[in-house]
This record gives C-alpha cells, sequence and structure tokens, in this order.
C-alpha cells in the first residue's frame, strides 16, 4: 500500500499515519453561480476527476492526497486510509448536501490478484451540482475558476486488437460453454480489449463530453485515466437509503423503430436474457443483505434504453443497517454475477484461466465517498483507459449455458460503440 498525501510528498510513502499526523488541510464548501455543464469546468491538464449524471455530480482535479492499494483487502485498507484522511481535516461545510466537504474519488481493480492497483484520489477542487444546487469545494487556498478551454479533437484515431483478440474472445466463450454444460459453473462473464491510438495525447474532456451527451441516464466517471459511461449503478447510499440498478442481458438496437421493438420484446421473452438476469439480480440482494435490515426489487426485470443497446433491469432498494459505509456496501457487493458470474467463486477462477488478459480496474467499482462515509458507486463499464495517445476499450459479455459464440462476439462489439462514437466524435 503507497500512501502519498500533500503534493511536496507525491512519490514518496511516508508510512502509515502519517497524513493525520501532518498539520490539518481545511476543506471549504461553499455554494457558486455555476453555468455550463460540469464537464466543461475541467482543465485542460487536469488528471479528470468525474462523476456525472443527467448533468449533475461532481468533478475534480489536482491532487491533495492518493492511495494506492492492491489485493482481497483493498476496499478495507482504503476504508482505514479515507477514515484517518477525514479525522485530519478542517471542515467548513456550508452547502451540506451529497457530495460536498472532503471527498475521495476511486476506482478498484476487478481481481484480488490483478497487477493494476485500486487507486483513490482526494482532489485540490471539486465543482458540484444537485438539485438546483452548485458549489466549490477546495482544499487551502482556493483557486481562482477560469473559463472553458477548448477541447482537443483526437486526430487519425487507428484501432488494433488488444490482449485478447476476436479470435480469441471466440475461443474463451466456447471454452466457457463447454464448462458450463460439464456443471462446472451457472454462468461466467468474459471480456475482451480494443486498442484505438491517436496522432496527439487523448484529451480526456473530449471523451467525457461525448459519453455524457450521448448517454445522459449513464454515470460518466474519470478516475486515474481510466473514462467511461456506465449503465449500471452498483451502490448507492445516501441517509442510509441504498439504491442500486442490476443490469444483464443485451440486445443491440436495431435499424428502425419497427426492428427496435421486434430486438426488445425478443430480449423480454428470452430464456438465455432472463436466466443471466436473475443470476445478476439475485446475487446483489443476497450480497446486500446482511448488511441491510430490508432488500426490496421489483418482480420482473424491466427494459432500459440506451442509444446503442437496450438491457435487461432491475431496481433495488433497502436500508442501511448502522455503522454501514458506502465502502461496506461496495466491497460486499463486488463482483456481482453481471460482470463475474456464478457462482462468484468459481467464475473468478474460470475469467483467469480463459479471459488471457489483466482487466485492471474494468468492470471494478468506480465512483466516490464522502465525510460520512455516504457515495455512489457504479460498475466500470463502456469504458477506456487513457495513456498519452492510446485508449485500451473494454467490452464484455454474461456467458451461460445457450450462448451462442458468434452472438456474444457481435454483442460485444456493439458495446465497444459508446466509447468508438465518442472518442470520434460521431455526430457532432
Amino acid at each position: 500500500m503507497t500512501t502519498v498525501p500533500g503534493r511536496p510528498d507525491v512519490g514518496k510513502d511516508p508510512g502509515p499515519g502519517a497524513a493525520a499526523a501532518s498539520r490539518p488541510l481545511v476543506v471549504r464548501s461553499e455554494a457558486i453561480d455555476l453555468t455550463g455543464t460540469l464537464l466543461g469546468r475541467l482543465p485542460a491538464a487536469s488528471g479528470a476527476l468525474a462523476w456525472v449524471h443527467d448533468g449533475q455530480g461532481l468533478i475534480g482535479w489536482g491532487e491533495v492526497a492518493r492511495l494506492e492499494v492492491s489485493g482481497p483487502d483493498r476496499f478495507a485498507a482504503a476504508q482505514r486510509w479515507w477514515q484517518e484522511r477525514v479525522a485530519a481535516f478542517t471542515v467548513d461545510d456550508r452547502v451540506g448536501v451529497p457530495g460536498s466537504g472532503p471527498v475521495a474519488f476511486a476506482s478498484f481493480a476487478f481481481d484480488d490478484e490483478s497487477d493494476v492497483p485500486s487507486v483513490l484520489v482526494v482532489p485540490e477542487v471539486v465543482l458540484g451540482r444537485r438539485d438546483g444546487v452548485a458549489w466549490l469545494t477546495t482544499m487551502g487556498t482556493p483557486p481562482r475558476l477560469s473559463s472553458p478551454q477548448p477541447l482537443t479533437r483526437p486526430d487519425r484515431l487507428r484501432y488494433a486488437q488488444g490482449q485478447t483478440s476476436v479470435t480469441a474472445y471466440r475461443a474463451a466463450v466456447e471454452e466457457a460453454v463447454r464448462r458450463i454444460g460439464r456443471g462446472e459453473l451457472a454462468k461466467v462473464v468474459l471480456a475482451h480489449d480494443l486498442v484505438a491510438t491517436a496522432d496527439q495525447s487523448i484529451d480526456p474532456r473530449f471523451l467525457l463530453g461525448g459519453l455524457a451527451e450521448r448517454y445522459p441516464d449513464c454515470w460518466t466517471f474519470a478516475v486515474e485515466g481510466l473514462l467511461g459511461a456506465t449503465p449500471e449503478l452498483l451502490v448507492a447510499l445516501h441517509d442510509g437509503q441504498v439504491t442500486s440498478r442490476v443490469l444483464a442481458g443485451t440486445t443491440a438496437r436495431g435499424g428502425d423503430a419497427a426492428e427496435d421493438h421486434r430486438r426488445h420484446e425478443a430480449l423480454l421473452r428470452s430464456d438465455k436474457d432472463r436466466e443471466e438476469h436473475r443470476y445478476a439480480a439475485e446475487s446483489l440482494i443476497e450480497a446486500l443483505a446482511p448488511h441491510c435490515s430490508a432488500v426490496a426489487a421489483s418482480e420482473t426485470p424491466y427494459l432500459l434504453e440506451l442509444s446503442n443497446v437496450a438491457h435487461l433491469a432491475t431496481d433495488v432498494a433497502g436500508t442501511a443497517l448502522a455503522g454501514r459505509d458506502v465502502l461496506d456496501l461496495v466491497s460486499a457487493v463486488h463482483p456481482t454475477a453481471a460482470v463475474g458470474g456464478t457462482p462468484t467463486d468459481r467464475a473468478i477462477v474460470a475469467i483467469r484461466e480463459i479471459e488471457a488478459m489483466d482487466r485492471g480496474r474494468y468492470a471494478g467499482p468506480v465512483g466516490w465517498v464522502d465525510a460520512e462515509g455516504d457515495g455512489e458507486w457504479g460498475i466500470a463499464l463502456r469504458c477506456a483507459q487513457l495513456d498519452g495517445h492510446t485508449a485500451r476499450l473494454f467490452a464484455g459479455c454474461g456467458i451461460v449455458a445457450d450462448s451462442d459464440p458468434d452472438a456474444e462476439v457481435l454483442e460485444a462489439q456493439a458495446k465497444f460503440v459508446p466509447v468508438r462514437d465518442a472518442l470520434e466524435g460521431v455526430g457532432d
């Protein structure tokens, strides 16, 4: 575990408790007049941090403290670290809404054995908007907010297969179906990747803005170069109330309204997709139950329509037990069957053996936590990891007994489309 408190100590490891022992940082949140979009306020070279849904949410930049942590205890380590940071802050919160005051943005690795660390970042500056209220949170000296800067559009994008090619992905699906047929597991979610390369460094603000405009019903996120727009709310906690949205079972949109209707009806009637969805919903409810006094979910899934695909969806709600914070819930529910499989332990082993790549933070929890332990967390789907000139795109599908490898390849290709369109500025 590496803790990096304060800008003078970036790159150093001062040891446990060093941040708490240093002079307290003053965290101020004040209401402001804010015009335009939140994402449009991100500076050009910012190490963008974002969590935005339908124009509301949080963005941040700069860095007061960070944690990089790996392994099966990463959630508990992150929780302890954040509680220590909060205890060391002097807070002046004049707004008092979810997301005001101290906030950490975070993105966790999918797998306990991943070589990619999970990351928590406490930004110097946060801009927020919720229910008509906008605010500015600063750590230390308040900054002067600059005017929005022009976006840079990626030039001459070129695509290449990633660590898992289409051929390898198809073979992995075939192997998964064989294992399911032998009774080793009921469902497994397999992913593969695609690499886009531009002539210059890719501007994260261009990708974020494109995703937010095209998918306002999704949660547009950015943490440590992982950017995306997820339709799946893993878990949110506000004033003791827990909410979640489960997605599993997907169909691509058709070329017209009639074809859309046909595909949507087929999805709602599909035994394969309804079975996949049932596994995902049941696993989430089972994981939440020990941490809530009550958990309720809709009896049948509904159809969530996005611009490129439609999903079967179930909304879940509950009341958290006293003393539980959002990181307790995140740790309890990850990985759900929607991104891992059923039974979860066997599915994770199968993913390691046949997926043939390290997912990193793809399909891991991403979101934010505040000083009260409340927050909002999604699953890092429909996303890309930016690294200078390149973007590594991810997509995955749930595999069950009657999955067809060719159909799963096509579904995965459809799931690349949101990030590809945003990178290319399609429709702008």
